[in-house]
């Protein structure tokens, strides 16, 4: 088997190393700001040098002596980054120089045997060449100054980081399966859950609320099945978003579960369903994604019964009725071993497919048990139902008259699919189509007729009509 060359990016904090990432990665993954310690794990992302395929990993800031609540952490998820790399690029700040934390990363790095390039980042044209002298000291042949915030010599690096290797390294690739969402409010154990599913200490693990700031992909194999596994920032209230970077995790957690195909909703089973997870399971629906709802901490909870905790749920988001439940520990591993069953199961409902035939004997019987009301002396007729899309399952009613479709008729209607078709853990997403009339002239006579249209005159509904 062969895989991907692996870059990564070190350095001290504070150097620019998530800005280089962004650049290299082609897209936007890694905070990057100001402060120091922004970035906390090890990121990675594919993507192509012209035309040449390799993996490139962003780390923390180094510091040995920082007494930061999460450095050692920081330190180890770097070390590991080394540790796994084909191909080192170490950065410097060029305005700042050479200082001894620089001094003590480069000699971590001579110690690796691995090929090592220095980035002088902070270098914006050609005249601020003279720069790049002082960092020999450093003991690296191959240097290129570079601008990470301007995308200057970029290209050079890269030619110079991955100069050495060959186009494939050996070693297995892991193919890329289902993508799954670790979504929640902060401090529920998503990292923790990460963790212990990999058997490594891959994510910064913390009691202090927000500890994961960027999402965190990480590819691996369950039982022959390829998954990729996204560690999100938890989501906090609008109001509890004081730090830039609070906001900016934020909005990488709602990309996360964008791209996804699959969300892992967890709670802390100590302090049940709040309104954070309400709307956290309301974004999963608008972005039509599956979801299993996960109750964490569950090995904390005395004197409370499952069935308490469901009932609640149940009444509280009626979204989260048809997803799949469980009741778990990240830490102690109860029940893990059922998540994935249950993320395949949600996969599967997700491209479900049902004929047209059996759709309208759905509708046929539905509407034998219950007929429409009349509205304004008309009543709504369904000529017939199909489904057009999957992820999520999309399905058309066309009918008469849209407006005719009352929204208790609505609910009735979701609820009898939802009783013949499960689909667990999918949000479902059917609209109705109307007819227009039209003058048609047949014979030498004109007479009105039924003309399929779709010009706005359409009403949609989804889980939320219940």
């Amino acid at each position: 088997m062969q895989r991907l060359p692996k870059l990564a990016i070190v350095g001290r904090p504070n150097v620019g190393k998530s800005a280089l990432f962004n650049v290299i990665a082609g897209k936007r993954i890694a905070i990057v700001d100001e402060a120091e310690g922004i970035t906390r794990d090890r990121l990675y992302a594919d993507t192509t040098f012209f035309g040449r395929p390799f993996e490139v990993i962003d780390t923390g800031g180094i510091n040995a002596k920082s007494k930061d609540a999460f450095n050692e952490h920081i330190l180890q998820q770097a070390e590991i980054a080394i540790e796994e790399a084909d191909t080192i690029v170490m950065v410097v700040d060029s305005v700042v120089g050479i200082t001894t934390l620089d001094e003590a990363v480069a000699k971590v790095l001579h110690k690796t045997k691995k090929p090592v390039t220095l980035a002088v980042n902070k270098v914006d044209n050609a005249r601020e060449g003279e720069k790049l002298f002082q960092f020999f000291s450093l003991g690296f042949p191959k240097m290129v100054a570079v601008s990470a915030t301007q995308s200057w010599h970029i290209a050079e690096l890269i030619e110079a980081a991955l100069e050495p290797l060959p186009l494939l390294m050996a070693g297995e690739a892991v193919p890329k399966g289902l993508s799954i969402a670790i979504v929640g409010r902060p401090n529920v154990g998503k990292s923790s859950l990460v963790n212990t599913l990999l058997n490594e200490p891959r994510c910064v693990v913390s009691p202090i609320a927000g500890t994961t700031r960027d999402s965190v992909d990480v590819e691996f194999s369950y039982e022959g099945h390829p998954y990729t596994l996204i560690d999100t920032a938890g989501i906090r209230r609008k109001g509890a978003e004081h730090e830039v970077v609070d906001k900016f995790a934020a909005i990488r957690t709602e990309r996360a579960i964008e791209r996804a195909d699959i969300c892992l909703l967890m709670l802390d089973a100590t302090q049940g369903l709040t309104g954070q997870e309400k709307r956290i399971a309301s974004q999963i629906e608008e972005q039509g994604k599956g979801c299993v709802l996960l109750f964490n901490k569950w090995d904390l909870v005395k004197g409370f019964r499952m069935e308490h905790c469901l009932q609640g749920i149940e009444q509280e988001a009626p979204f989260l009725q048809h997803c799949p439940k469980l009741f778990m520990s990240a830490t102690t591993g109860r029940n893990l071993d059922k998540i994935f069953p249950l993320v395949q199961e949600v996969a599967a409902a997700a491209e479900h497919r049902i004929t047209t035939g059996q759709l309208n004997k759905f509708i046929i019987g539905a509407m034998q048990r219950n007929h429409p009301p009349m509205v304004m002396g008309k009543r709504l007729r369904i000529y017939y139902m199909a489904q057009v899309g999957v992820k999520p399952p999309t399905f058309v009613l066309f009918v008469n008259y849209p407006n005719l479709l009352s929204d208790t008729y609505k609910k009735y209607l979701y609820n009898q699919f939802r009783e013949a078709y499960h689909f667990s853990g999918v949000p479902l997403v059917m609209y109705a189509k109307g007819k227009r009339r039209a003058n048609v002239h047949m014979h030498g006579q004109k007479v009105e007729a039924d003309v399929e249209h779709d010009d706005g005159d359409n009403d949609s509904f989804e889980d939320n009509a219940e």
